[in-house]
């Protein structure tokens, strides 16, 4: 069975080509946000094995839904998409509780592989 993945993104041009991205590298999409408050209302009804959120969103940026995700389904995989690259302490990232930071700059199969790394490691 293919791992679910949620798509969390302001931009619907964004989102669309990362569902688009994720259902072509043998994911099942389980749905697509637009916001926090909205992905963590989707992830409560959807529990995907992975939520793909981006780091700036108006209202609820990445971090503070992950905050809230990782309270709601503790063993989801969390990858967080920033302009931004790797800014973040790994210490901060590890006290939300996000697997991965992936720059919206890197090509699209390295996010793939980063997905599929961290799923591989949690199903071993």
């Amino acid at each position: 069975m293919a791992s679910s993945v949620l798509i969390v993104d302001d931009s619907s041009v964004v989102r669309k080509a990362l569902v688009r991205l994720f259902a072509d590298g043998g994911f099942e999409v389980s749905g697509e946000a637009e916001n926090g408050p909205e992905a963590i209302e989707k992830a409560r009804s959807l529990n995907p094995d992975l939520i793909v959120i981006d780091l700036s969103m108006p209202g609820m940026n990445g971090l503070e839904a992950a905050r809230c995700l990782r309270q709601l389904l503790p063993t989801v995989l969390i990858i967080i998409l920033s302009d931004y690259g790797g800014l973040f302490p790994e210490q901060e990232l590890d006290s939300i509780g996000i697997a991965a930071i992936v720059s919206k700059a890197e090509c699209s199969t390295g996010l793939l592989y980063t997905a599929r790394t961290l799923l591989c490691h949690t199903a071993a």
